[in-house]
């Protein structure tokens, strides 16, 4: 559980951390997780199990599961991060209950592996409740450059056609000052939703962000 902060400056230090064990359990929880909704929700179609899987392995779901198995103590981190309140930071969390998972993987096999994050699915989240949930393409597109360090999204009105009791609005959001999305709903709100939901399609077929120091 040895997070990248603590070996900052050592030339091999980035194979004593967890990133390597990371990366390995990311394939992993991915792997079971698309199985488990594959299996589980036979009636559902592809778009509705890509959206769940992405609801069960992002980096919020597996910092809740690193704080429901008491995970947060066993991190170590620098001083600097600690005092910066990372223990309970969302993405080392996560990290670590990825980098548990692969080292998991490792000495005791798929199966186990398997078994462990099933369990805490299936103890910690309701997937009726999941289901009925509607996405906040928003959140996460402010989630998604905020990870890349980019400024906040801003939206902007570009038409508003029809009579008053029937109005269009189309909405475009911009990233670094770019058209990033269009939306067009009977609301401002719903249109933001669409513009934003855009822009993640976009952002999904441009490069992968790297990660961060800490």
């Amino acid at each position: 559980m040895m997070h990248r902060s603590v070996l900052r400056g050592q030339p091999q230090g980035h194979l004593a951390s967890n990133e390597r064990l990371e990366y390995l359990g990311d394939a992993v929880v991915n792997l079971v997780v698309a199985d488990y909704l594959f299996r589980t929700l036979p009636e559902q179609p592809e778009g509705v199990l890509t959206r769940l899987r992405a609801r069960l392995v992002r980096k919020e779901a597996l910092a809740m599961f690193a704080h429901k198995i008491g995970l947060p103590p066993f991190v170590k981190i620098s001083e600097h991060l600690e005092k910066a309140g990372g223990r309970q930071n969302t993405g080392v969390l996560a990290d670590a209950l990825e980098a548990l998972i692969g080292a998991i993987y490792l000495d005791q096999g798929y199966e186990t592996a398997r078994r462990v994050i099933l369990n805490l699915i299936q103890r910690y989240i309701d997937l009726d409740i999941l289901l009925q949930k509607r996405e906040n393409y928003k959140s996460l597109l402010l989630e998604e450059v905020q990870a890349r360090k980019w400024a906040q999204p801003e939206y902007i009105m570009i038409a508003e056609q029809g009579p008053d009791h029937r109005k269009m609005f189309t909405m475009e959001v911009r990233l670094q000052g770019e058209p990033y999305g269009r939306g067009t709903a009977s609301n401002k709100k719903s249109a933001e939703q669409l513009a934003a939901q855009e822009a993640l399609q976009r952002l999904k077929s441009e490069p992968p962000i790297s990660k961060t120091s800490d």
